[in-house]
């Protein structure tokens, strides 16, 4: 089994239907339903996709479909020390390095998915387009 970190974007492509974006987010999903990928999001991406997908509905709506993602995914908890090594680093997306530092407590993660790769060039962690994680998780003998 692949275990894969989400970056915001593509949870935010799923929930707010980005079209073509959220089909394969919805396979990414699929899959992590049929036990084929463990999904992980970290902590800072419940704020942000709260803030995106609450200008569309509800708040009611909003935390309902947050409680739903957080069933379906592991939350990795953000340190003050990924914050610290996030304001020290070199990274140009100040998001993407406290996702990244954030990912870095959990050992199992064989890869970051996200549609803004160049955001991650500093990763030592494999950083993966949508297509291409599921692409490997299809192809894989689960």
């Amino acid at each position: 089994m692949k275990h894969f970190l989400l970056d915001t974007n593509v949870v935010i492509d799923l929930l707010t239907d980005r079209r073509p974006f959220s089909l394969v987010a919805a396979k990414l999903f699929d899959n992590s339903e049929k036990g084929k990928v463990k999904l992980y999001l970290t902590a800072v991406s419940y704020n942000n996709t709260y803030y995106i997908v609450r200008k569309l509905t509800s708040h009611k709506e909003t935390i309902k479909i947050l409680k739903e993602l957080e069933s379906l995914t592991e939350t990795i908890d953000t340190t003050k020390e990924a914050i610290k090594n996030a304001l020290e680093s070199e990274f140009k997306d100040f998001e993407d390095a406290i996702q990244y530092f954030t990912s870095k407590t959990n050992k199992k993660l064989d890869a970051i998915i996200t549609r803004n790769i160049s955001d991650y060039k500093l990763s030592k962690i494999s950083v993966l387009t949508p297509e291409e994680a599921v692409g490997l998780v299809e192809s894989s003998k689960n």
